[in-house]
């Protein structure tokens, strides 16, 4: 079957791995179009390209006119997050299928409406939580799959992280609650992720703490959250952009009547504790996994994740983090906005919620 032919909309910080992804997939995909309204990263990212993969893909300062003027298969979509949704429906409509990076949307609404666009116009959607793909978590979901901890407890992510006021003037749309919200919804959604997949993918109910301390930003730069999954086990998120003097640890810990893992490290990638009541065959591979970090904190499972989604595309299959599955996340993070709102306990199943439903005077995130 040829190569699929994407478009790169959106050419800022996190475009560097889908430069390296495409280059990585260069016999299954074409990077044709690289987008961005600031010509100069554009063109930083197709020299990028060129040097990676050996080739050179178009650029365009509107993504409108490359849909009208090129032959594109699907659109990875790494703009602002507050663009996500509008961007990914434009894409849909034009019969595109749709890569999108976290978070898919900054609402219920968009996020349900992707999804049924996407169903309607036959295409792909996916979301981009690649550490799905780190090797320790793969292993921990065989574990689980294959039943190991017996019955789950409870399970942690923390991420403990820095960011300080330069990285928020760095780009000024970081921190607002119209284009990002704050550290669970940028820094902390990729662990959630992971958590509530690990923990059975059904919240039931979401309670949470969040404030502001350090960071001059409207949004908060701690949060806390816990999970009630509808097995009974329940899911602690402790999230910071305030830990000195740098980042710490993102870490996933799992608890279950036989079994428990902690996969650790800068970025969910080093086995730090895998101890079960019965011993398997994978156990050896386990043991090369305490490993060192990445680079920095995304990783490498952009890779991955891109082979994952292409062969979704080509076969009409469902990719690991689907839109059904990236919706979740983002729904566990907007139900602790809003329990952090009134104070109440707050349904996962019947949550409408908009990171922008903060803005009102009676909310205070202190």
């Amino acid at each position: 079957m040829e190569k699929l032919r994407f478009m790169l909309i959106g050419c800022g910080r996190i475009s560097k791995n889908h430069i390296a992804a495409a280059a990585a997939n260069k016999d299954t995909m074409t990077l044709a179009v690289v987008c961005d309204p600031v010509r100069e990263r554009a063109e930083v990212k197709a020299a990028m390209l060129k040097e990676q993969a050996g080739y050179e893909p178009l650029i365009y300062t509107d993504y409108k006119k490359a849909l009208a003027e090129q032959k594109i298969d699907a659109c990875s979509i790494a703009t602002e997050s507050g663009f996500h949704a509008r961007i990914a429906l434009d894409c849909m409509e034009h019969g595109k299928s749709v890569l999108i990076e976290k978070p898919m949307a900054l609402s219920t609404a968009d996020a349900e409406k992707m999804l049924a666009t996407a169903e309607k116009k036959g295409v792909t959607l996916g979301v981009c939580h690649q550490n799905r793909f780190n090797d320790p978590i793969q292993q921990l979901h065989k574990a689980l799959d294959d039943g190991r901890f017996g019955k789950l407890v409870n399970g942690t992510a923390r991420i403990l992280w820095n960011r300080t006021m330069p990285y928020y003037q760095q780009a000024p749309w970081r921190g607002t609650w119209a284009q990002d919200g704050g550290t669970l919804m940028n820094q902390c959604i990729h662990n959630i992720d992971l958590l509530q997949w690990s923990l059975g993918g059904e919240p039931d109910t979401i309670m949470a703490m969040t404030g502001n301390y350090l960071r001059d930003i409207q949004a908060e730069d701690f949060g806390s959250i816990l999970i009630r999954f509808k097995n009974g086990a329940i899911g602690i998120v402790e999230g910071t952009a305030c830990v000195y003097p740098k980042n710490l640890e993102e870490t996933l810990s799992i608890f279950g009547e036989k079994g428990c893992a902690v996969i650790g490290g800068l970025a969910v990638n080093r086995v730090q504790t895998w101890n079960f009541s019965e011993p398997a065959e994978q156990d050896a591979a386990v043991e090369k996994l305490a490993g060192t970090d990445p680079k920095d904190v995304y990783g490498s499972g952009h890779n991955k994740l891109y082979a994952n989604y292409i062969n979704a595309v080509k076969t009409g299959t469902q990719p690991l983090v689907s839109g059904y599955e990236g919706i979740k996340a983002l729904k566990i993070i907007l139900a602790a906005y809003k329990s952090q709102k009134t104070g109440q306990a707050v349904k996962f199943d019947d949550l409408s919620f908009a990171s922008t439903d903060m803005c009102s005077a009676d909310v205070k995130v202190d």
